[in-house]
């Protein structure tokens, strides 16, 4: 199966501090890759780099085998904070409409074909009923689902989410992650969490990222990952040290 997005033992540093070094990931079409790793680890420059915001200090990004041009019509992304006020008056249906705004678009003016386009990622989402209720009024979990639509109306072949469920409260989640592996089904999922219960919400794959890179063929913890995410704890008897001794078994 061809790749839909290669990164190739890249590197990168800010003012001459190493943040990535030799980092390679590869996701395919269709698959639900979750990337973990500690704050300050290299997640979000990751993301910045697979987006084209910043560019390596070496190796390189493809997307569909090219390396330049193209991000932003194969890859939607929802940031962790969607930055739409909850007293802002807008609608479900607005608020995917925003996701054709850009800035060969010229006003709030759509066309039928646009309009249809929003109707059917809402669709996508379970939330075509919903498209005249104002945004403020819908939970955490439903708004996250908006926001994915809003992310998908454009088309796009790779979805890019960072933090999703951060502000949904845990009974939601659940939910949540579910409805997920559901759309892994129709795009290509890469998300950043911190949630360590993920191997039962239907990932396909983990990567730990903490200035290196390790990843796992399956939704489980390597010692290998543990280690690069926590430390190595193997000069003392720590409950860490422990629970990574049962991993490795």
């Amino acid at each position: 199966m061809t790749p839909l997005l290669q990164v190739q033992d890249v590197s990168f540093a800010y003012q001459g501090n190493p943040v990535l070094e030799e980092v390679s990931l590869t996701v395919y079409p269709q698959e639900y890759i979750a990337l973990l790793g500690p704050n300050g680890g290299g997640k979000t420059t990751l993301l910045k780099l697979i987006l084209g915001l910043i560019r390596p200090d070496s190796g390189r990004i493809l997307l569909k085998g090219r390396e330049n041009g193209g991000r932003e019509r194969y890859i939607g992304y929802l940031p962790q904070h969607a930055g739409i006020k909850d007293i802002f008056p807008l609608t479900v249906f607005d608020a995917v409409l925003m996701g054709l705004v850009d800035a060969g678009h010229k006003g709030w003016r759509f066309s039928r074909k646009e309009k249809l386009e929003a109707e059917a990622a809402l669709e996508q989402v379970d939330l075509l009923e919903m498209k005249n209720t104002f945004l403020h009024n819908l939970s955490g979990g439903q708004k996250q689902r908006v926001f994915i639509a809003r992310s998908l109306v454009s088309g796009p072949e790779l979805l890019i989410l960072d933090e999703p469920t951060s502000n949904i409260d845990p009974q939601a989640k659940f939910c949540f992650y579910t409805f997920l592996a559901e759309l892994k089904n129709r795009i290509s999922i890469l998300m950043v969490t911190h949630d360590m219960t993920l191997s039962t919400a239907g990932v396909d794959r983990l990567a730990c990222l903490n200035r290196w890179l390790a990843e796992s063929s399956q939704p489980v913890l390597s010692k290998e990952m543990m280690e690069l995410m926590y430390g190595v704890h193997e000069d003392h008897n720590c409950p860490m040290y422990q629970e990574m001794r049962e991993w490795a078994e």
